[in-house]
């Protein structure tokens, strides 16, 4: 494969709008993905609107059939249109660039040759379907992605029939794919006028290293003719979120410099169509004796995939007649077509970047620099690597562990300190725990850091390998609480519940950054059993930290703020959401109310000292998370009924409410949850008010 230097502009020059344009598009108006959904920007707002002319081919397109009468040179001018409009408008609202544009002409070939949504393209994750979306009656609101009441910054069921599957976690596309294609085979044998259709899985060789990769795989392979139209496009940029890492990274490096290897199966391949049938079958088993021989065969072919590749993922020439070949051949699957691509393509700083602009916040397209948010305080995350190397200069049992998010997390300087001591799995956190216990029975003390929404994927793992042998691994949970701008599909929402259930795990939650240096000594101190420090994405309060943190005492709290008198209200907060509760309590006090306000700390064990006096002393107990009902709550209920204090004292627990919150500002989505001041403060207010001891007339503060 050829690829072009940068150029000293940040673009190519733009297309020539002189070159031959499309066939007038087709009526689209019945196109079901034209409607507006519940998460739409109107259409109206010109900051959100292409602009008219500036790309006229791709003015031109509405929907991918629009492009199926296009010229292979047609469709180069219409990348290239297409990968300018994804750079400006990712450069109004942020989001996951260089993936993007390194499947812009993926994206165009595979929309011109297959006739979708009919044909199933499954987009893996998600970062790089942005000129999917572009392409698929969504262009209109492509400068919505990401923001309040905009597009996804992934693939949606609800968005659009284009998006026949959800993803924003990786590796699922060649299992869904499998599903799809043997739905259809299903269908087909019952209804044999039904024509089965092709489904097609892009995944990166980020993502195919993972374990359900696999697992995907070895099932498609024996699946036989039930798998014949399922075509897996592995999208190989030698690059995910960090540098790929392991055997099958090596292994595609090989494969990609095997040009003997490709001459060869060229010559044996157009030799073997030319002869007949008999003899046509004894030089395909020497085409693949040989391709043996000299390569050691593919591991693709050998789980049962017919291997083709790697292709230039750049060449329209290539992509365009093979994938119709695909299309049209009878009995070809499965099938795993090996694209070689480039993230950040055809946009200059994204292509000089270390990361290739993976993500990006807002940034100006000339020059490529992102508005970054004036600093106003260290990040969580950032404390939590500051505390961690303190630690690890006097300690060399600590060891560092990540699944493919090493700068995400916080481990990168922790990496380049002691790189004999830093581990990155790649996307196997199933692995990344069970390397971290078995780290554990030899005495050494693993940090495994993992944002909570991937935490979710090693589950078993944490509850049989950890959990249950009672192991000290150190559980970094980053990203718990809400997290704006992803939304849904990457909100740390349940750790506090799948967590709080296993026995012998400790879970705590910094209310701050210098209560977060805290609690990283604590999990570093404690070798008796597992650990969990969970907190949120981005700054800190600016608080005053210390020189190293403190080891706390497991499962001890703290009062914060002393209410006037007894038979008030008590706020008991555990993480963030603390500064929330004083808050409220100020709003409160202003009414005439006492009210007490405690830092739980430990979300399991629970500081039942700190409880009881908070029930016995108080009309009202209101705890607050930042999580679904049912982790820290349940604890405090749990505690509540079994000494009776639950009859006491009208409690009321806060949590995140029972749906999906979409995408938008933090602030906005804790808005939405009901748990700001505002809410906690009518929340306690109101069960104050129907207690026993005012609901009698009795004066406020005092006993009826």
């Amino acid at each position: 494969m050829t690829t072009s230097p940068p150029s000293s502009a940040p673009f190519p020059p733009k297309p020539d709008s002189s070159r031959p344009g499309a066939a007038e598009p087709q009526s689209s108006a019945h196109n079901p993905s034209r409607k507006r959904t519940a998460h739409s920007v109107p259409a109206s707002d010109p900051t959100t609107r292409p602009v008219p002319g500036r790309y006229p081919l791709l003015d031109r397109v509405h929907v991918p059939s629009d492009l199926r009468n296009l010229s292979i040179e047609q469709l180069q001018t219409l990348a290239d249109e297409v990968r300018h409009e994804t750079v400006e408008a990712v450069a109004k609202t942020g989001g996951h660039l260089g993936a993007s544009l390194g499947v812009v002409e993926l994206t165009v070939a595979m929309h011109a040759v297959f006739n979708t949504p009919d044909d199933r393209i499954i987009w893996d994750v998600g970062h790089q379907a942005y000129p999917h979306k572009i392409l698929t009656g969504r262009r209109d609101r492509i400068r919505t992605l990401r923001q309040p009441g905009g597009l996804s910054g992934f693939t949606r069921r609800s968005e659009s029939p284009y998006d026949p599957f959800g993803a924003a976690h990786s590796s699922t596309s060649i299992s869904a794919g499998l599903g799809m294609t043997v739905a259809n085979h299903l269908h087909a044998r019952h209804d044999p006028a039904y024509k089965e259709r092709n489904v097609i899985a892009v995944i990166g060789d980020g993502s195919i290293s993972a374990g359900m990769a696999y697992e995907a795989l070895n099932n498609a392979g024996a699946m036989g003719e039930a798998a014949e139209r399922l075509i897996v496009i592995l999208n190989d940029n030698e690059m995910s979120i960090a540098p790929p890492v392991g055997a099958m990274s090596n292994y595609l490096s090989r494969l990609m410099t095997s040009r003997r290897f490709l001459t060869l199966r060229d010559i044996a391949g157009k030799l073997a169509r030319r002869l007949p049938y008999g003899l046509d079958r004894t030089a395909k088993k020497a085409e693949e004796y040989a391709r043996g021989m000299i390569t050691g065969g593919t591991l693709f072919e050998e789980m049962g995939f017919y291997y083709i590749g790697p292709v230039d993922g750049h060449d329209m020439n290539q992509l365009v007649p093979i994938l119709r070949n695909l299309r049209d051949s009878e009995n070809h699957g499965p099938v795993l077509l090996h694209v070689i691509t480039e993230k950040g393509r055809g946009y200059q700083p994204a292509e000089m970047a270390g990361d290739k602009y993976h993500a990006v916040s807002k940034f100006d397209v000339e020059t490529g620099l992102q508005k970054k948010a004036p600093a106003t305080a260290p990040t969580y995350t950032s404390i939590f690597t500051k505390e961690l190397m303190h630690r690890a200069q006097s300690d060399d049992k600590i060891i560092g562990i990540t699944a493919a998010m090493p700068s995400g997390t916080g481990l990168s300087d922790f990496a380049k300190t002691h790189p004999e001591r830093f581990f990155d799995v790649g996307i196997a956190e199933q692995h990344a725990v069970t390397f971290a216990a078995g780290l554990a029975t030899e005495g050494y003390r693993p940090f495994c850091a993992i944002y909570s929404t991937f935490l979710q994927r090693a589950y078993d793992q944490v509850m049989h390998d950890v959990a249950l042998q009672n192991l000290p691994v150190r559980f970094i949970v980053d990203r718990a609480g809400l997290v704006g701008a992803d939304g849904a599909t990457h909100a740390g929402s349940f750790d506090l519940n799948y967590l709080c259930c296993l026995p012998n795990m400790t879970v705590m939650a910094p209310s701050d950054e210098a209560e977060l240096m805290h609690m990283t000594a604590t999990a570093w101190a404690h070798d008796s059993g597992p650990t969990a420090v969970r907190f949120p994405r981005g700054a800190g309060r600016g608080v005053a930290l210390p020189t190293e943190g403190t080891v706390l005492e497991i499962g001890k709290g703290r009062i914060v703020h002393e209410g006037l008198g007894k038979h008030g209200i008590a706020l008991l907060a555990l993480g963030p959401r603390l500064h929330e509760a004083l808050k409220a309590a100020e709003e409160l006090e202003k009414e005439g109310l006492s009210v007490t306000v405690a830092d739980a700390r430990f979300a399991k064990p629970v500081d039942t000292d700190l409880i009881d006096e908070l029930a016995r002393n108080n009309d009202v107990l209101v705890t607050i998370e930042e999580g679904a009902a049912g982790g820290f709550s349940s604890q405090v209920v749990q505690h509540l009924a079994a000494t009776g204090l639950l009859d006491q004292v009208r409690f009321r627990p806060m949590a995140l409410p029972d749906t999906w919150i979409d995408h938008n500002t933090p602030e906005a989505q804790y808005e939405e949850a009901g748990l700001t001041a505002g809410h906690i403060a009518q929340v306690a207010r109101d069960a104050y008010h129907r207690s026993p001891s005012t609901s009698a007339g009795a004066p406020s503060g005092s006993k009826a």
